[in-house]
């Protein structure tokens, strides 16, 4: 791969350095000139950020790639959703490789190289949609880094053939084990959780549960998560996405429950939601608790809400959590970038000599000004590869 030198660039709004890229990474930043003849890309004296990281979607349900808008009519509970999306799905024949190909491309077209999506695994569709989010993920190879959750959005427990149906999806190629509100859906949180673990342990896979339960409820399922995660050994390895729990408990009782997740290094995916009390991200920080950020649905049947931009998502946790200094809007854009990176797994991340050069430049004077203005990807290097310019995928 042909080394080149990305010059007149301001790293996080520093000062003005040379990224020289060999081998799809980063061989040096420094303040040197590139040498006679090299070949180099003027940066402008842009923003320099490392490429984005979603933390937690679902690429296989999304109709952002469509023409026509989802009239979306579903119910206000968890299950209406459950239940009015298996029956849409069914009824409209969607195609999850279409979905989650455009979704991805659009992702890398804003500056996001890594993805962890929850992909449905039910007694309907089997694996199918982990399959075809398969077959994106090898289009996208090189490109992108795609993780899959294998997901039982519709439970365990009330349809026969699941669990059988989440074994599978592993053995194909699913990176992480889902699990879903093992009291409020599940209603035997012991025997989904034996489930759920023991899949990640018979597959050596790490676990992502969905957690939407909240008050005494999501705290009592939280406390088995952690219970588990102990006496497997599976510290490091298990994410609790939405925790809607940890932000209407009282803060005495919250502590103590993010005082046990720094000590199994449990982490939080948040999507910072507006409707909901949330995990907020100052407590679970000086807890030593990682908690990273992701849109959830995009455009789909859950929600006509999401974007692939993940600067909007940055800026959404921002608002959540009252972030107003430059210094607290830092924390958010990390929510998207090395706290995902270290939520998720993902290595050589960053802007540093050895990491992947994975590279956003973008039209702004400080970190936080790219967050707040949420400006257009001027340009996208994933692997050292330059993918995007103007906001317009070249690859």
């Amino acid at each position: 791969m042909q080394t080149w030198h990305l010059t007149n660039v301001r790293p996080l709004g520093g000062a003005a350095v040379t990224v020289t890229i060999q081998g799809g990474r980063i061989a040096a930043m420094s303040a040197a000139a590139p040498p006679a003849g090299a070949v180099v890309e003027d940066g402008a004296g842009l923003l320099l950020l490392p490429a984005f990281i979603e933390g937690h979607t679902h690429l296989d349900k999304t109709t952002f790639h469509e023409a026509d808008w989802l009239v979306n009519t579903v119910g206000p509970r968890i299950i209406d959703k459950i239940d009015h999306e298996r029956e849409w799905r069914a009824r409209t024949g969607h195609d999850a490789y279409a979905a989650s190909l455009a979704m991805a491309r659009a992702f890398l077209a804003a500056g996001t190289t890594r993805i962890r999506s929850h992909v449905d695994v039910d007694t309907l569709a089997g694996t199918a949609h982990v399959e075809r989010v398969l077959q994106t993920r090898a289009a996208m190879a090189g490109l992108q880094e795609i993780q899959i959750v294998a997901f039982p959005q519709s439970g365990i427990l009330g349809r026969q053939g699941t669990e059988a149906a989440l074994d599978a999806a592993l053995s194909l190629g699913a990176d992480i084990v889902g699990g879903l509100d093992p009291c409020a859906i599940e209603r035997d949180p012991v025997k989904h959780l034996n489930i759920v673990f023991d899949l990640a342990d018979r597959h050596a896979k790490p676990v992502d549960i969905h957690l939407h339960e909240q008050g005494s409820m999501g705290a009592f399922s939280l406390e088995l998560i952690l219970e588990r995660t102990r006496a497997l050994g599976m510290e490091g390895k298990v994410v609790v996405s939405h925790a809607f729990c940890l932000g209407d408990i009282p803060e005495g009782e919250r502590d103590a429950l993010l005082g046990q997740m720094a000590e199994l290094r449990v982490a939080i995916a948040t999507t910072a939601p507006a409707s909901r009390p949330v995990p907020l991200v100052a407590p679970c920080r000086a807890a030593g608790v990682t908690i990273f950020a992701g849109n959830d649905g995009i455009r789909d049947t859950w929600t006509p809400y999401g974007s692939p931009d993940m600067l909007e998502r940055a800026m959404l946790v921002g608002l959540r959590n009252n972030f107003r200094r430059d210094d607290d809007i830092a924390l958010a854009f990390d929510c998207i970038s090395g706290a995902a990176a270290s939520g998720c797994g993902f290595g050589d991340y960053g802007l540093a000599a050895g990491a992947r050069a994975d590279l956003v430049l973008v039209d702004a004077r400080t970190l936080a000004e790219a967050v707040v203005a949420r400006p257009a990807r001027r340009l996208v290097v994933a692997g050292g590869r330059v993918v995007a310019r103007d906001g317009a995928l070249v690859v």
